[in-house]
């Protein structure tokens, strides 16, 4: 090791070892194969391990003009949903030495609206949900390397989308009420103005469509249980035969819904069934606990970092959506007559 050093160095790993600084490079660069034989290459790994050298990440950065630094940018953080996701990104990331930074968009607590003075200079690339992609453009995140998540492959602002299987999912809730004899139903529909939500009413509507003697009513609520409340407490005390099956497009939704039931005199499952979305730790503090569809939330955000990972290398990332998985729990039963 050099003199007075409290760390050692590439030159210290290439004395140890014998070999060149350069071979040095190669072989802890991984780009060793056809320029250093495999005995050179285990000889430096085995002098940086006995040295415990480990690269100067920094340096080696700024010379690749680059800060192995991602964006997640998602909605304000009102549900642990968006925790997950931001658990598998970073996790991914680390195995790959990069880190996440997490931004909630400025709707919500969180950072200044521009938490960069220049985006492009402080990062590598962006992951975002559509529910926030009004804040790209604030922070000029739509100028990055961009996967997003949650958004219509078809107009992506993105290199890349990753998305959950949604539509699946509503199928599979409207076919376990269908099965349960439901046919007079309610949609309990977020109302912000996104992709994943359309997806929501627009399956909903066409699975009911195809079975005769079902109707479906709509009503909208901001995602907050107060807001779910007043509006599922006015259209289930509507004019007119009400809805046995409530669906819901959030399990916090669902959780206003029940309170709306309660106010009105109607138990749960047994005058109304209800569903959610999302499967949040919520669902199973509900009582009864809530039938709903569970997101995978920490392999969406890993997907979402593999994705942008092979976009900024140039890969074609991983395409299909994230299967997800209806949860019956005992919120929903048989309709009665």
């Amino acid at each position: 090791m050099a003199p007075g050093s409290t760390r050692p160095t590439s030159r210290d790993v290439a004395q140890a070892a014998g070999v060149s600084q350069a071979a040095v490079s190669l072989v802890l660069g991984d780009k060793w194969r056809g320029r250093v034989s495999e005995t050179t290459a285990e000889r430096v790994r085995e002098a940086a391990r006995e040295l415990g050298y480990r690269p100067n990440l920094a340096a080696r950065n700024l010379r690749l003009g680059r800060t192995r630094t991602v964006l997640l940018v998602v909605p304000a953080l009102t549900t642990e949903f968006f925790a997950g996701v931001y658990t598998g990104a970073a996790r991914v990331a680390a195995e790959h030495g990069f880190g996440v930074v997490l931004y909630p968009s400025p709707e919500g607590v969180g950072p200044a609206k521009d938490p960069f003075h220049s985006a492009q200079a402080a990062l590598d690339g962006v992951i975002a949900s559509s529910m926030a992609a009004d804040a790209l453009s604030v922070i000029r995140g739509d100028q990055l390397p961009l996967v997003m998540l949650d958004s219509d492959p078809r107009g992506s602002l993105g290199a890349a989308t990753v998305n959950l299987d949604i539509a699946d999912g509503i199928r599979q809730v409207a076919d376990h009420l269908l099965a349960l004899g439901h046919r007079r139903f309610l949609h309990l529909a977020a109302d912000i103005p996104s992709w994943t939500f359309d997806v929501r009413a627009r399956e909903l509507a066409a699975r009911l469509a195809k079975v005769p003697g079902t109707s479906l009513a709509a009503a909208r609520a901001p995602i907050s249980i107060d807001d779910a409340l007043a509006a599922a407490e006015a259209a289930l005390a509507a004019p007119g035969p009400r809805p046995t099956a409530l669906v819901c497009d959030d399990d916090k939704l669902a959780a206003g819904a029940y309170k709306a039931a309660r106010r009105l005199g109607l138990r749960i499952p047994d005058d109304l069934s209800v569903t959610g979305l999302d499967d949040l730790a919520l669902a199973t503090a509900l009582d009864p606990e809530l039938t709903t569809v569970r997101l995978d939330a920490e392999l969406f955000g890993e997907r979402g970092m593999q994705a942008l990972l092979a976009v900024l290398e140039g890969r074609t990332p991983e395409q299909g959506d994230i299967p997800v998985q209806l949860v019956v729990r005992g919120s929903t039963a048989p309709a009665r007559p």
